[in-house]
């Protein structure tokens, strides 16, 4: 895919060029990786597509991303409260703080990297050929495979990432037609599992936020060592907010026939 080519030296440059400790110099590296993305994803609208790069318009940018943010973090906070009514975790203290900083560094330019491969390009590119519901479904079983490389990867977790945010993203993108909405929710719903309750995300190992959480329930239940996002109450969570964005994209006349 050229589009997925213009970005891969983002990926590569920002490995090599891996953050420094110092939590300014890492906001300032997360920084330039979120700038570099977006160059490359103009860079190849423009010169490839020639077009306008309409999914990155600013007009009412500000107001979409938040309103993503916010929905992502209460998916992910009622998510974390459903789990502590059922005892399966438990806040102990206070972890790191400055994680809630810090992790603005990693986690604002990796969610723009996924939402720019996998909704702006690969979900645009199959509906324009197949239609709204199987790119829907092509883009949602590739976003979970992909998560199955991931160190503490399992096939109920990929399969959860599949149905909840391969759906409930990609029916975002369909209702907006930009990336504001998603990436916002895509963000947000990372940010909360690892820089406020230090869960698991997607498999990549435990992480220290704010709070020092126990996890101590059953892994069907939890998410195991995939982390919370394979917990059935975030797929039944996520599943029923994808169905009513759905529901308004259709509405609005949003979905491609095949």
């Amino acid at each position: 895919m050229i589009g997925a080519a213009f970005l891969a030296p983002v990926v590569v440059l920002a490995e090599l060029l891996a953050p420094p400790t110092d939590a300014s110099w890492r906001l300032l590296h997360g920084a330039g990786w979120l700038a570099a993305e977006i160059l490359a994803y103009v860079a190849y609208v423009r010169l490839i597509e020639r077009r306008r790069v309409a999914e990155l318009s600013l007009d009412g940018a500000g107001l979409e991303w938040l309103a993503g943010a916010g929905l992502g973090a209460l998916l992910m906070g009622l998510t974390f409260a459903g789990l502590l009514a059922a005892g399966a975790v438990h806040v102990v203290g206070i972890d790191r703080p400055l994680a809630l900083v810090t992790g603005l560094a990693s986690d604002l330019p990796a969610s723009l990297f996924e939402e720019l491969v996998f909704r702006a390009l690969l979900f645009k590119i199959c509906e324009e050929r197949l239609g709204t519901w199987i790119a829907l479904a092509i883009q949602a079983a590739l976003f979970g495979a992909l998560h199955l490389f991931n160190p503490g990867a399992t096939l109920a977790g990929a399969v959860a990432v599949a149905l909840e945010a391969g759906i409930l993203l990609g029916g975002a993108y369909t209702l907006t037609r930009r990336l504001w909405l998603p990436w916002g929710m895509h963000f947000a719903w990372n940010y909360v599992q690892a820089r406020v309750i230090s869960g698991n995300v997607s498999g990549t190992g435990e992480s220290h936020g704010l709070l020092a959480v126990v996890v101590d329930g059953p892994a069907w239940l939890t998410g195991g060592s995939f982390g919370a996002e394979a917990s059935p109450i975030a797929v039944a969570l996520c599943l029923a907010l994808a169905g009513l964005v759905l529901r308004a994209a259709w509405a609005r006349g949003q979905l491609v026939p095949r």
